[in-house]
């Protein structure tokens, strides 16, 4: 996560509280399959210690998760897809929910919209916060 990033992260994790883990890797780098490694900006666990963890592992089973991830540009559909898609491969952790939460630098009312749809929320921290 770049320095533009992480301050929004824990900004946002700030008010919910939980185990914040930050840059954890979903899917690992397999050079010999062609899969690439998959990085999620943050995973929070509410119901956990207040802590932050970088990377690592943690066991999801059965737990109430938050994916997040960050951008410190206006909302676009890179972002979007990415906090999509990374609630999708969160599934395999067997989690007993999941929220995914998109953090951008300046928001749009057309894909807030379209988020919304699809259940992702969108939070806005401008830099004028930091």
């Amino acid at each position: 996560m770049s320095r533009h990033e992480t301050w929004r992260t824990r900004r946002y994790w700030e008010t919910i509280g939980g185990l914040l883990i930050e840059e954890f890797t979903a899917i690992k780098l397999n050079r010999s399959n062609g899969t690439g490694k998959r990085l999620i900006d943050g995973i929070v666990v509410p119901d956990a210690e207040r802590r932050i963890q970088t990377g690592g592992t943690y066991d999801f089973r059965s737990k109430d998760i938050i994916v997040i991830q960050t951008k410190n540009t206006r909302l676009g559909m890179y972002l979007m897809g990415q906090a999509f898609f990374s609630r999708e491969i969160m599934r395999r952790f067997e989690p007993s929910s999941i929220r995914a939460v998109a953090i951008c630098g300046a928001g749009d009312p057309q894909m807030e919209a379209l988020c919304a749809k699809f259940d992702i929320d969108v939070v806005v921290i401008h830099d004028s916060e930091e």
